[in-house]
Parts: C-alpha cells; structure tokens; sequence
C-alpha cells in the first residue's frame, strides 16, 4: 500500500448484517487505535441473498461511513458480486429467477416484499414485479453503478477472480464477478496481488498471487477482513 494508506477489505456478507455491523465496529476499533492517513473499506461483493437483512445491509453502504469516530473520513468501495449481478438479471428477465432462487434469492426478495406465500414462491412474473416497485430508487441506482473491480497499490479487489493469462486491465467483467476455475488454480504470478472473496474456505487463504477471504459468513457465523497497510496483511474477523 502507499505510504499513509491502509485498506479493509471485506469478504462476503450475504444479508447478514448483524455479522457486518460487528466487523464493522472491530475495523472502527482498529482504525482508532493508530489513526493512518486515509482509510479505504472495500467491500468484495455479494452483499446480498441467503442471509435475512439484504436490504438491510445495502442500506448501511450506501450510508457510507459515520459521520464521527475512526471511520469519518473513510472511503467505501462496494464491488458487484454474482449475487448482485443475478438480482439485476432477475429484474431485466424473471426465467432467471429459478436459477437465482436455488442461491439464495427469494431471501432478498423478502427483504424487500416483505413475507412470501408459498403459492407465490415460484410465481416469477409477479415475484419480479414486487420487487422492482419495492426497490428504493437509490438502491437500484447504486446496484446499477458499482464497479467490478477497484486497485489499491500494488492490489486489485474483485469478486470471484481473474483469467489467467489475460492482462488485468483486458479481463471480463463477468469472469470477475462470476469466475472459479482456473483462477484458484493458477499458480503463475500477475502484475498485481488479487484479493477476492466468492469461493468459501475455511481460513483466509494465502497465495503467491491471490488472497481469499469469502470465509462463508451467512452458514459460519464468520465474516472476514483483511487489511493491508504498507507491506504488511492481517486479518480481522467476527
């Protein structure tokens, strides 16, 4: 990181906001201990499904940071997930919704909608149509607009991953968002450090050209961040 620059990075949250506001106040407490210059929260995407407070938690970033404490002058960077990009899919062609639904989907709707008949639970069309008018106008503007990526230093922050052998600033941006294999495979060095999150593991995992931090926050109870300040890397976690 450049000098006077630290960087939390957090792993997927998936509607669990009781786990984000934790973590959050554990970064706080960090950041006051000793006070760095200028402060970045990186969120890795998926903020969203299989947990109960989707709404919830894409209401406490888009809030940003408090306006006192450590965190006041932090910067917030929210990526897109396949979990976001599926939610935006399912809002353009509701056929997505089957595929959506089995991944934690209709949690979200109801976060939105509010409780799900069993009789509507597979009537997409509607289902579809609830949610677009249950929306906040500013939510649906900040899902539409997050980036995919986001480089701090000699670090690059997605979701899923990147192709190997393609360079970083030529990849796709579904393969960030949406990529396994053959990134966490890879083993050959890239121009820069990848930090992602998509794919769960039970540590953060340490490679030579990637850090993983998904540590499946909405089935562990175990949200996670890295921070990265100068050339060091720890982790925080609830």
């Amino acid at each position: 990181m450049p000098p006077g620059t630290r960087v939390y990075a957090i792993g997927d949250v998936h509607g669990r906001l009781d786990l984000l506001d934790r973590l959050l106040g554990r970064i706080a407490d960090d950041a006051g201990l000793a006070p760095a210059r200028r402060v970045v929260v990186v969120f890795l995407g998926d903020l969203i499904d299989r947990g109960a407070d989707s709404r919830a938690v894409i209401e406490r970033v888009i809030g940003g940071p408090p306006q006192d404490g450590p965190l006041a002058h932090a910067r917030y960077v929210s990526l897109r997930g396949n979990h976001e990009d599926t939610l935006l899919q399912f809002l353009a062609d509701f056929s997505v919704g089957p595929r959506w639904f089995r991944n934690g989907g209709l949690e979200a709707v109801r976060s939105y909608v509010g409780e799900v008949d069993a009789h509507l639970a597979h009537d997409y069309p509607r289902l579809q149509k609830m949610l677009y008018r249950a929306l906040p106008t500013h939510h649906l503007r900040f899902l539409s607009s997050i980036p995919a990526r986001h480089e701090e230093g000699d670090y690059l922050f997605v979701h899923a991953g990147v192709r190997p052998g393609i360079a970083l600033d030529r990849q796709d941006p579904y393969d960030l968002m949406w990529i396994r294999e053959p990134f966490l495979s890879a083993r050959e060095a890239m121009s820069k450090m990848v930090v992602h999150g998509h794919t769960v593991v039970a540590e953060p995992e340490l490679r030579p050209n990637r850090i993983g931090i998904d540590t499946g926050a909405y089935r562990t109870g175990r949200l996670t961040a890295l921070v990265l300040e100068g050339g060091g890397r720890r982790f925080l976690s609830t």
